[in-house]
C-alpha cells in the first residue's frame, strides 16, 4: 500500500477519476468511488480491466493483492475512513468548491484532499473550506495508471505537511511528484501542451495539415526524443560539444521570426470543429476508444521498459518503473486477481 494508506476515496469517476481508482486498486489499496453518473461504475470497471492488463505485463507475479473497488452512494460515504481523497469532478470552479467543501466536511480530520484539476488555482478552490490547510492540487496525466507525473500545487493556505504527505502517497504509487515553486494557472505541463495545441489548431485551420499529418510529424520525430529527454536536454545535444550555450547562440535568433501563432487562438467555430472531428474519426480507422487505449498502453509499456533498461540504473520514467517493480515484489502476497466489492 502507498505510504500506509489502506483506503482511498475517488470523488468523480470520469476518465481521470477512474484512472486514479485503478492506480490505487492495483497498488493494493481499497477504493470507494463516488459519481452520480449511472455509467460511472461500468466505466471504472472497464478502465480497471485495461489497467489490470497493463500491470500484468509490467509487473507479472510481483503484483500485490489488489484492493477492492466499491461504488459509494454519496460523497460522505466515499470519504468515510479514507486515508487520502482524490477529487476529479469536471473543471468548473463553482462545482469544485461545492464538492470540495462537501468532502472537507465529511473526511477524517487528518486526511489530505487533492484535486485533479488541470488548471484551476488551489487558492481559489480553498475559499469555502473549513480546513483549507489540507487542500492542494494533484494533477495527473492520462492514463493515470501508467503515466507517473503528478503536479503538486499548494494554495496560499495549504500546510507544508499536506504537500509532504501527498508526495509520499504519490511516490508510494510509483509516481513522480513535481512540486510547483509557484501557484500559476495551468501549472507546467499543460502550459507546454497548450502552446503546441494552439499551433496545431492553426495548422488545421489554415489547411496546412490534417490532424493525422500533425500527429505523424510529432510521433515520428521530436515526440520520440521528448519521451526520454524532454526539450532542454534534447536541445543541449543539438548544440554539439559546446552544449546549450552554442545551441542558444545558433538558433536563438529564430525565436524572433514569425513562425508561430502562439499568442493567437483560432476560433473553434462549427467548420473547424467539424473538420477536426471528421479527420479524427478517419484517423481512428474504426478502432474504438477502448481499443485505442490498449494500443496506447502497449506503446507506453514498451517505452517504459526500454527506458528501464537504459544504463546504469534506468532513465527517467524507466528508473521509476524499476523502483516500482522492486516495491511490488516487496508487497506481493501471491494473489493476482482483481477483487471488487
Amino acid at each position: 500500500m502507498a505510504d500506509g494508506i489502506e483506503r482511498a476515496a475517488c470523488v468523480g469517476g470520469g476518465v481521470i477519476g477512474s484512472g486514479w481508482a485503478a492506480r490505487f486498486v492495483l497498488n493494493g489499496i481499497d477504493v470507494s468511488l463516488c459519481d452520480p453518473d449511472p455509467e460511472a461504475g461500468p466505466r471504472a470497471e472497464a478502465v480497471l480491466a485495461n489497467a489490470g492488463r497493463a500491470y500484468s505485463r509490467l509487473f507479472g507475479d510481483m503484483r500485490p493483492e489488489p484492493g477492492l473497488l466499491r461504488i459509494a452512494r454519496s460523497v460522505a460515504e466515499a470519504v468515510d475512513g479514507a486515508g487520502f481523497v482524490q477529487e476529479s469532478v469536471p473543471e468548473r470552479l463553482d462545482l469544485k468548491r461545492r464538492v470540495l467543501a462537501e468532502i472537507d466536511a465529511a473526511a477524517p480530520a487528518g486526511t489530505v484532499i487533492a484535486s485533479s484539476t488541470s488548471g484551476l488555482l488551489p487558492s481559489a478552490m480553498q475559499e469555502d473550506m473549513q480546513r483549507p490547510e489540507r487542500i492542494l492540487v494533484g494533477h495527473p496525466f492520462n492514463p493515470v495508471y501508467l503515466l507517473p507525473l503528478v503536479e503538486v500545487v499548494a494554495g496560499r493556505r495549504t500546510a507544508p505537511e499536506a504537500v509532504e504527505r501527498a508526495c509520499a502517497v504519490y511516490a508510494g504509487l510509483g509516481m513522480k511528484p513535481l512540486v510547483l515553486r509557484k501557484e500559476i494557472d495551468a501549472f507546467i505541463a499543460d502550459r507546454l501542451q497548450e502552446a503546441l495545441w494552439r499551433e496545431a489548431l492553426w495548422l488545421v485551420r489554415d489547411g496546412v495539415a490534417t490532424v493525422g499529418e500533425i500527429d505523424d510529424a510529432m510521433r515520428y520525430s521530436f515526440g520520440l526524443r521528448w519521451a526520454q529527454m524532454g526539450v532542454f536536454q534534447t536541445y543541449r545535444l543539438a548544440g554539439g560539444e559546446a552544449g546549450m550555450r552554442h545551441f542558444l547562440e545558433q538558433f536563438g535568433p529564430c525565436l524572433a521570426l514569425p513562425w508561430t501563432k502562439l499568442t493567437d487562438v483560432p476560433e473553434l467555430d462549427g467548420a473547424l470543429t467539424d473538420a477536426i472531428a471528421e479527420q479524427s474519426d478517419r484517423q481512428a480507422a474504426g478502432l474504438s476508444i477502448r481499443e485505442l487505449e490498449r494500443v496506447r498502453d502497449n506503446n507506453l509499456i514498451g517505452i517504459l521498459e526500454a527506458l528501464e533498461q537504459s544504463a546504469p540504473a534506468g532513465w527517467g520514467a524507466g528508473a521509476l518503473l524499476s523502483e516500482a517493480r522492486q516495491r511490488m515484489r516487496g508487497r506481493s502476497r501471491g494473489q493476482n486477481t482483481v477483487g471488487r466489492g
